[in-house]
């Protein structure tokens, strides 16, 4: 049979016709493993649906796969450590399984993931998009093209939908790909190529379809997603309107936005107009020092993220602000990462998300002559954690005694139920309240006082 498959190009959508037998996919079993960012799982559960469509079932625990798909991440080092682990051990739990590599670390090491014993198949950014194609010439007697399929980074520019909620309540749906801004610190443009999107139209589409599946929560998910508009000439606000009018979709979240992208055209429209965007804003900084910023080749200062953080609060004190800080890189000095923590400590944030600093081959970053040893990352991290916990603890406390709206997630029998607030304090809900019938609802509870281990609030439904 045919089988369709719609690639967005720059300025341009391409429909590809591949020839695909879907005979060689029943009754075959798949196994996955995810490494890295909500971008990643959002596109290995579109993989999977894909093969799920065309009769592949998603192995049971403990049952042998015909295929093992490994979707790698290569942010660190450590990330990088952790893809080979992963890889080996899928090639060990199931034995003959045709193993197929794809992600950042299959894209920056193609050669080297391809002569780990065991895989058959590496999918650079580019060709990943055709992953049905290749499995069907390996199992219908067509033929295999082992190896590795990579193109150079220039050459980068189709982009593969994906939204998908896999086993989340929460539908990921990926709005942008790549990046333009060349950090020096940083592998992705060259992992995921330049900026690129589809069209607000087929977005809209997109949320459309989550709604018939019975989708109430979207999180847009992108490399750089405040650059939408790239390739389509498009604006990332106007997708935010047109999203926000797609009826059933009762919250988005936006995952992640550069804080020279995030205008103040967006926080008004979200504070005063918005239906369904929530007061929940993830912004990385990097570092609050001027000096580390500039070696990094950020494309703000201090004074401009202060001032949009400012500008949220404002507008929406209830909102939840996370905040990206890596520590450690070449040229922070002591000084510059007090510079950090001083003035993290003042900012009105919610939570940080601390990274330490990897060395990256080939990246500008190695040619910064000031090293921090890793024991000093080791205590710089700990500090802003500790600052993290503090600030989260003091956020979620201001809410106890309130009521709220909880889009609540799927739990096992005789286990608490778990679920967010419209502006992502965590809740947890006793397994003596849990309802199978809460699962995927909103649900308007009390807020009661810290959970044993201070990761949620404790909720009473209401009535």
């Amino acid at each position: 049979m045919y089988l369709c498959i719609i690639i967005a190009k720059r300025k341009q959508i391409h429909l590809i016709i591949y020839m695909i037998d879907t005979s060689a996919f029943q009754g075959k079993t798949a196994a996955y493993y995810t490494l890295g960012c909500k971008l990643n799982f959002s596109e290995t559960s579109t993989f999977g649906k894909m093969l799920e469509d065309l009769g592949v079932r998603t192995a049971a625990k403990d049952e042998q796969a015909d295929i093992c798909l490994i979707n790698t991440c290569s942010v660190t080092e450590m990330a990088d450590h952790k893809c080979r682990q992963a890889i080996h051990r899928m090639v060990r739990q199931h034995p003959g399984a045709f193993v197929v590599v794809t992600g950042c670390y299959a894209q920056l090491e193609a050669e080297a993931v391809s002569r780990i014993e065991g895989v058959d198949l590496v999918l650079g950014s580019n060709e990943k998009a055709n992953l049905v194609q290749f499995l069907s010439d390996a199992w219908s007697g067509g033929e295999v093209r082992r190896g590795y399929h990579v193109e150079k980074t220039k050459d980068i520019k189709t982009f593969a939908p994906s939204c998908s909620r896999g086993n989340r309540t929460r539908y990921f749906l990926k709005v942008q790909d790549g990046c333009d801004y060349f950090c020096t610190y940083c592998t992705i443009p060259y992992a995921r190529g330049f900026s690129r999107n589809p069209t607000i139209a087929s977005l809209v589409s997109q949320a459309e379809q989550a709604v018939s599946e019975g989708g109430k929560e979207i999180v847009l998910t992108g490399v750089n997603i405040g650059d939408f508009g790239k390739t389509t000439g498009e604006r990332f606000i106007d997708l935010v309107k047109a999203l926000d009018g797609v009826g059933g979709i009762s919250r988005y979240r936006i995952s992640s936005l550069e804080p020279d992208l995030l205008s103040d055209e967006l926080i008004d429209y979200c504070a005063t107009e918005s239906r369904a965007f929530m007061p929940h804003f993830h912004i990385p900084l990097q570092s609050g020092s001027d000096a580390v910023l500039k070696l990094m080749h950020r494309h703000y200062d201090r004074q401009l993220f202060a001032d949009k953080i400012l500008r949220i609060k404002q507008a929406m004190p209830e909102a939840f602000i996370g905040v990206d800080v890596m520590v450690g890189c070449r040229g922070e000095t002591p000084e510059c990462f007090e510079e950090t923590y001083t003035f993290l400590d003042a900012l009105p944030v919610t939570q940080l998300h601390v990274f330490p600093y990897s060395e990256r081959p080939g990246t500008a970053a190695l040619k910064i002559p000031y090293v921090v040893a890793d024991s000093e990352k080791k205590v710089r991290s700990k500090r802003l954690l500790d600052l993290s916990d503090r600030k989260t603890e003091a956020f979620y406390a201001q809410h106890i005694g309130q009521q709220a709206e909880v889009l609540f997630e799927k739990t096992t029998r005789g286990r608490a139920m778990h679920g967010f607030t419209r502006n992502y304090v965590r809740v947890e809900l006793s397994p003596r309240d849990a309802r199978p019938e809460y699962d995927n609802q909103i649900i308007t509870v009390t807020l009661g006082d810290f959970n044993h281990d201070k990761t949620s609030l404790k909720a009473i439904v209401n009535g």
